[in-house]
């Protein structure tokens, strides 16, 4: 199949569910029968290639080390296929079965869906759903891990579009996410995390990155934390079906029980990228106030907003010597006065490099203007005491309700990151002190670049226009007075 071919393919079970469930919970059913119909073609696969090499012996073809999951005979999804009664429940056991026999890699993988309910799915709905899934093998021949996962990543978004606001719970514009990722730039070896990592598409895209580099991927640690139960569970099989294994992603809330822990501390990681939820009202904000993280670094957030909840244990989380962040935020973040002193200490501390600000509807399914916080514990020595202000809210291309960043875009933006210099009115460098003093802390990006406004050069080119219309003009105007006069 094509990547065409397979994404219709994939987008016809979908359609399936139309009117049956809510559109926002088709991925709930969606996913785990894609990955269920994976790793059964793939197991079967390496079943006869292991029995080739055998000459035939059923029992060496079945030893564990010649797979990548064990799926034993009865939860398989021929013997699924073999069902007319009770599907969901077969399906249910099947998956949970495979759950059993690989529990370092796939306990809870399949989330929680209610296959049972025949209320919601009746048996004739599975029969087809099952049906359609069987037209095609997904064995690794047939599909290669980036093809399927390209196809993952188009239902992903697809699912996006169909769940209306709650889409930005596991979903994040993936021109931004390029863009994040490239600004980060991580290489081999490195840890990498995402405390709200939804459906793994930051994390994921870090190890394409260095992929499509032709760098070594493999040895990048992938690290991430999610509450949704099945948003979790997508962001695991997104990271199988793109044939990346080396990674882990617990389910919990990460303010209220942080869930990546070393030597009963936070974890710390050498990159971190992250897009969390904004302006949340209900969490624990009594716990932080003496949280045993240490996570107040700056202070204590307002109950209105946890957003600098959010920042300051994405700081505490950074590798001391080398750490590195960049978080996606509404612009409010930058100037909202019940946070007032938090940024002040943020900025006090030296390890803002950079505040981005981009364009409108950015967010899913959301009209705000987005920007993007970069903080560095380890700025070079021509970057400490300042902080880069890049003003790219002209920088996006609308299309219908949502946003996108081209690839011009990305490549205009990053390289005024990299020169990390002023660029007439598009970028400028701001000291500390100056921040500090004559604005109290408020990074609002308007007030240090707009894009509005004339440079230097352009002011130049103006005026010089402007003066040489100017003696056109009285140059004409003389010619004419001495033509009058002349023939008086």
């Amino acid at each position: 199949m094509t990547q065409q071919q397979l994404e219709k393919y994939l987008w016809g079970a979908a359609t399936a569910l139309r009117g049956t469930i809510d559109a926002g919970d088709y991925k709930q059913y969606i996913f785990p029968l894609l990955f269920f119909k994976r790793i059964c073609d793939v197991y079967e696969e390496e079943f006869h290639k292991a029995l080739e090499e055998s000459d035939g012996d059923l029992e060496y073809a079945s030893f564990a080390e010649h797979h990548h999951f064990i799926v034993p005979a009865d939860s398989h999804w021929n013997r699924v296929r073999e069902t007319t009664t009770n599907v969901g429940v077969t399906i249910q056991n099947a998956m949970r079965e495979i759950e059993k026999a690989n529990p370092d890699t796939l306990d809870g993988i399949f989330g929680d869906a209610s296959w049972t309910n025949k209320n919601r799915l009746s048996d004739e709905t599975l029969i087809n759903l099952i049906e359609h899934f069987s037209q095609h093998k997904l064995n690794l021949a047939n599909v290669p891990d980036d093809k399927l996962g390209n196809a993952y990543e188009y239902l992903i978004k697809e699912f996006a579009d169909d769940s209306g606001h709650t889409a930005a719970e596991f979903y994040t514009n993936r021109t931004v996410v390029k863009l994040m990722t490239k600004i980060m730039d991580p290489q081999p070896g490195e840890s990498v995390y995402d405390p709200t990592c939804g459906s793994g598409g930051l994390l994921l895209n870090c190890a394409l990155h260095l992929k499509e580099e032709g760098k070594e991927y493999r040895n990048l640690k992938l690290y991430g934390q999610e509450i949704n139960l099945i948003t979790s569970a997508i962001a695991r099989m997104n990271m199988f079906m793109h044939g990346i294994e080396e990674f882990k992603i617990v389910r919990g809330d990460t303010l209220a029980e942080p869930g990546l822990l070393q030597n009963d501390q936070l974890k710390t990681f050498n990159v971190i990228l992250a897009n969390p939820p904004y302006s949340i009202k209900s969490w624990d904000r009594k716990s932080f106030i003496n949280d045993p993280w240490g996570r107040n670094l700056w202070g204590i957030p307002p109950q209105g907003c946890a957003d600098y909840a959010f920042q300051q244990h994405i700081q505490k989380s950074l590798d001391k010597k080398n750490g590195r962040s960049i978080s996606l935020w509404p612009h409010g973040i930058l100037f909202r006065d019940s946070e007032a002193e938090m940024r002040r200490k943020m900025i006090e501390s030296d390890v803002v490099e950079a505040v981005i600000g981009l364009g409108p509807n950015l967010f899913y399914n959301s009209p705000m203007e987005a920007c993007l916080l970069i903080t560095n514990n380890n700025k070079s020595e021509e970057k400490k005491g300042k902080i880069l202000f890049i003003n790219a809210v002209k920088e996006v291309r609308q299309e219908k309700t949502m946003s996108f960043l081209t690839e011009h875009h990305i490549e205009k933006i990053y390289g005024a990151f990299k020169n990390f210099i002023d660029d007439e009115s598009f970028a400028k460098l701001v000291m500390n002190e100056t921040i500090l003093r004559n604005h109290k802390g408020n990074l609002s990006i308007s007030l240090y670049v707009r894009p509005d406004a004339l440079s230097s050069r352009n002011a130049e080119l103006v005026f010089q226009k402007s003066y040489e219309s100017w003696q056109l003009i009285n140059e004409s105007l003389r010619q004419s007075m001495n033509t009058l006069f002349e023939s008086n």
